[in-house]
């Protein structure tokens, strides 16, 4: 059975990454690409709520946990690659492709050291001195314009936050229940933006995986959705993306052998968009071997990443150099093992790779 292609992000005809720059333009009405549901063209106000993990397919087999939702208007975008947190979140901020705003991945080669970029540190502790966030990651978001983010209190300060949203207006939530309140609040002083983020249903997907409790995370998910549409105004409309699909891997995880293991100097990236560093010299070694992987996965040389554009259209050379050899992108629902990267839980649905279920995520509106 021959590998399905890849999705790659659409950056310029329907991404995460182009969302901001429709939506914050300066000196105008709110432009309106054909991607955009058309609901948006009119709004004077607008309300972004990213929902972390609800990918495109997972919404469509589960329309009857959201109702609310399911009842918008709009359809599916693709994320940018490796669809991923970090990446995908710094993109939809800032507007830039993952080349161009260098935050390429959950763990990134940064030279001395392979750091987790949503933790802003490595095994020896925060990396904040060493990397400041705003020079690695020095891009603005939504386009310079200082808005109301509402996200989890404790996240303000983080190595991570300071990357992809510095200087703008935080309004910490500590209960997912407080978002809707905290909506209203924006909006009644007069902002014309207000940015969400809600991490429940990703959470819930990478410890419990698909059932019971995902369906429960989606109810709930869909009553805050519902909860904001209450409080808007009749200006304004509500927008609801995400940053990246699941699939359900489990125990799947696949330990590379001595053979391929000896032709690694280190790893970044993460279980299913794996960069595996070749010792100097052994490059070519290590593409061969691991060809071994290509009935579970595309494994692509770096080059081949950069000409086909898998990060967007521009990268400098800084951010060239944090990308491996060799990266084994899986297409099968599996994992690569590495030791270094680990949590507190094994995790059962995990994404980051480039198939359909990963890459496709909602665009979708309703006004109140």
């Amino acid at each position: 059975m021959s590998a399905p292609l890849p999705v790659l992000p659409n950056y310029a005809n329907g991404c995460l990454s182009g969302i901001i720059p429709a939506l914050c333009a300066p000196g105008g009405p709110i432009t309106v690409p054909a991607w955009m549901p058309a609901t948006v063209k009119g709004a004077q106000r607008v309300v972004v709520l990213l929902i972390d993990g609800l990918g495109w397919n997972q919404l469509q087999t589960h329309q009857h946990c959201m109702p609310t939702l399911s009842g918008f208007d709009g359809s599916f975008i693709t994320t940018v690659a490796p669809s991923t947190t970090a990446t995908a979140l710094t993109s939809l901020t800032t507007g830039l492709s993952p080349g161009e705003h260098g935050l390429l991945g959950y763990r990134i080669d940064m030279g001395d050291t392979v750091m987790n970029v949503l933790r802003w540190g490595d095994e020896s502790g925060d990396l904040r001195r060493r990397y400041p966030p705003n020079l690695v990651q020095p891009c603005p978001p939504f386009l310079g314009s200082r808005v109301p983010v509402l996200s989890k209190g404790e996240l303000e300060g983080s190595g991570f936050t300071l990357a992809h949203l510095a200087d703008v207006k935080h309004m910490g939530w500590r209960a997912a229940s407080s978002i809707p309140v905290l909506v209203r609040q924006a909006l009644d002083t007069g902002e014309d933006f207000v940015y969400a983020y809600y991490d429940g249903v990703d959470k819930i997907a990478h410890e419990r995986g698909f059932g019971d409790f995902y369906d429960s995370e989606l109810r709930a998910a869909d009553g805050i959705v519902a909860d904001i549409l209450s409080v808007l105004p009749s200006d304004a409309v509500l927008i609801v993306t995400a940053d990246h699909g699941q699939v359900h891997v489990g125990d799947n995880t696949i330990i590379p052998p001595r053979e391929i293991v000896d032709l690694v100097d280190h790893q970044s990236g993460e279980g299913r968009f794996r960069w595996l560093h070749a010792k100097r010299g052994r490059a070519a070694s290590l593409l061969e071997a691991c060809s071994v992987y290509a009935d579970v996965a595309w494994v692509v040389s770096a080059d081949q990443v950069m000409d086909e554009k898998w990060f967007g259209p521009r990268m400098s050379d800084e951010v060239k150099r944090r990308l491996g050899d060799v990266a084994l992108v899986a297409h099968q629902p599996v994992s690569f093992e590495e030791p270094l990267d680990g949590g507190a839980f094994p995790l059962v649905c995990r994404h980051g790779s480039l198939t359909e279920d990963e890459m496709l995520v909602p665009l979708l509106a309703k006004r109140a």
